[in-house]
């Protein structure tokens, strides 16, 4: 089965040469979420509020693609201050909710000029 390129017309626009998603049997792979608007503003203000514009874009990826954030079973996030991560768990519960959670891995990473960039696999079968 070949794969399926997704673009969420309701998404901040790709960064560089990707796909928002890409399909690939049942499952879609969405690609790293920033803080940024559908019309390609950063959204620099404190974490919340990018951590929000971040969970915001996945989701907008995920429906796009035919399904919502339930269906992650994978979830990477990346912090620029591991400090944030408390602030993280109570942002992630409202787009994740508390039951049926995906796994998930959180690093640190040297990211420039914005605070969290988070990416999903999700299965539709």
């Amino acid at each position: 089965m070949p794969k399926k390129i997704i673009t969420a017309e309701g998404a901040a626009p790709p960064g560089g040469p990707y796909s928002h998603a890409v399909v690939a049997g049942d499952h879609v792979f969405l690609s790293g979420a920033c803080p940024v608007l559908p019309d390609g503003t950063w959204v620099t203000g404190s974490f919340a509020e990018q951590a929000r514009a971040a969970f915001a874009n996945l989701a907008e990826v995920a429906r796009a693609a035919g399904g919502d954030l339930s269906q992650a079973v994978r979830v990477g996030v990346y912090l620029r201050d591991f400090a944030d991560f408390p602030q993280l768990n109570e942002i992630y519960v409202e787009f994740f909710g508390t039951a049926n959670l995906p796994a998930r891995t959180t690093i640190p990473v040297a990211l420039q000029g914005f605070d969290i960039e988070v990416d999903a696999v999700l299965y539709l079968g």
